[in-house]
């Protein structure tokens, strides 16, 4: 049964919740690839889809428009995929549950999948409107834009006429973003030895976060679960010998992870025990304001495998004390923007190996290729190694835009004041676009979208209705 088939505008949300009942987590994009390609032949609209499940649908301008320039409205298709510690949905396999709260709309113990869904579900509603005018439209839908943008980087642009560009991939009404932060996944690789130790063995597990998206919320001061983690493992060592058995937390190097453990093998339990949770009680002091969920839980254990050895074990307490973390640069240009930043999102220990796997931030190309050269060093001097992936750049501010003076002139009339033009934090894939289209004129908005990658995320249904309005204007005064 629907559940927003009551919601404005109606084209919009049937559209969401149709794709929301199709999984589309990050890597497991081809069913809603598909969908979308259905959805231009049922219509007789020209469609092209690749191998990476990008995939670009044009429909022509209407008659009597064609001498308009072209305009290209892009949002990606991957959502990450995040639940409640009690949530049993299979994500990879099962379609959300939507749910109207008030003004509101949220999935059921998981992420909503907003970012980027609504992007999809406005732009597949203009190309359903025959009653639009319109210039041509070339909607373009990428994939893995959430894991390193690799869908862009591979999209073929040659069926594309257009250099004006309408992103829809913003959380925040009235704010036009006009540049944005270049990034990369860097991963600490370190090799691990494993030996036998006669110790009792623990689990410690710090949880309840807040986490968040680790560009736009990397400068609300909320901690980073993995980072903490490093912190109650040296607290351990400190109070006697410990050997760690393996390590994890976080899932999306781009979210600000909410838990993260550990099982260690100590010579004194006791005292082990007692270090982490004097800790665990200075940590909620430390972030009683941005955590106040914040629990740190020490238990008995049984140890699954060998415990590292002595010189593993150090290895990777000095990977987790010393990497940096968070924001490292405010810009000097545009008071209170982040300029360059990391984030550990994601440690994962095997037999052989740990990996704590950064998202590497920066609008300055050269602090982002220093923290890649800090991060190298770090790794090479505990005999391990770097492995960036998904690098991409930034998306410079363009002085001349004719898309960002017709957009702020029709934003004045609809909403009787100026938007916010502005550079993010967060990335984007319009840098990339605009390295593989010249000239290309853009701008990113999109409705008002909360708590994004976890979730609480929440769309906004008025938000969307105004934004939905603007777009449509948008597209008429384009013809």
């Amino acid at each position: 049964m629907a559940v927003l088939d009551q919601l404005e505008p109606q084209s919009v949300f049937r559209f969401f919740e149709e794709l929301s009942a199709i999984p589309h987590g990050s890597g497991n994009t081809g069913a809603i690839s598909d969908w979308c390609v259905a959805f231009a032949r049922e219509r007789g609209l020209e469609v092209h889809q690749d191998e990476l499940h990008n995939v670009i649908i044009i429909k022509e301008a209407t008659p009597g428009h064609e001498a308009a320039e072209p305009l290209i409205l892009q949002g990606h298709l991957d959502m990450v995929c995040e639940k409640t510690a009690d949530c049993a949905k299979d994500m990879s396999r099962e379609g959300l549950d939507l749910v109207v709260d008030g003004d509101t709309v949220y999935a059921k113990g998981t992420t909503l999948g907003g970012d980027d869904g609504i992007a999809v579900a406005i732009a597949l509603a203009l190309l359903d409107d025959d009653s639009l005018v319109h210039p041509r439209l070339e909607a373009v839908f990428t994939t893995e834009e959430e894991v390193g943008m690799d869908g862009v980087r591979g999209l073929d642009v040659s069926p594309l006429k257009g250099r004006t560009l309408l992103n829809l991939d913003s959380e925040a009404e009235g704010v036009f973003t006009v540049s944005c932060a270049g990034g990369s996944r860097a991963a600490c690789v370190l090799p691990v030895t494993r030996a036998s130790y006669d110790g009792a063995c623990l689990r410690v597990a710090v949880s309840g976060l807040t986490g968040g998206h680790s560009g736009s919320e990397i400068n609300k001061g909320r901690a980073n679960a993995d980072m903490l983690l490093g912190r109650l493992l040296e607290a351990a060592a400190a109070a006697g010998e410990l050997r760690l058995v393996h390590a994890q937390g976080g899932l999306k190097d781009n979210a600000i992870p909410v838990a993260a453990e550990a099982v260690i093998a100590v010579a004194d339990a006791g005292a082990a025990r007692a270090a982490m949770e004097q800790l665990g009680e200075a940590l909620k002091r430390e972030y009683h304001v941005t955590e106040p969920g914040l629990t740190v839980v020490v238990t008995d254990a049984v140890a699954e495998e060998m415990p590292m050895d002595q010189v593993s074990t150090d290895r990777a307490l000095c990977l987790l004390s010393c990497a940096p973390n968070g924001i490292q640069a405010m810009s000097m240009d545009l008071p209170g923007l982040v300029q360059t930043s990391l984030n550990l999102g994601i440690l994962q220990t095997e037999t052989a190996s740990m990996t704590a796997t950064f998202c590497v931030r920066s609008s300055v190309s050269s602090q982002k290729e220093m923290l890649h050269s800090r991060l190298k060093r770090l790794a090479e001097q505990l005999d391990g190694e770097l492995r960036v992936t998904g690098d991409y750049p930034a998306w410079e501010y363009r002085a001349d835009s004719p898309l960002r003076e017709k957009m702020v002139e029709l934003f004045r009339e609809q909403y009787g004041k100026e938007p916010q033009v502005e550079a993010i934090h967060a990335g984007l894939e319009c840098g990339i676009l605009a390295g593989k289209l010249p000239g290309l004129d853009c701008v990113s908005i999109g409705p008002d979208l909360t708590e994004i990658h976890t979730p609480r995320e929440r769309m906004h249904i008025a938000s969307v209705q105004r934004v939905w309005r603007f777009v449509t204007e948008l597209v008429r005064r384009s013809a």
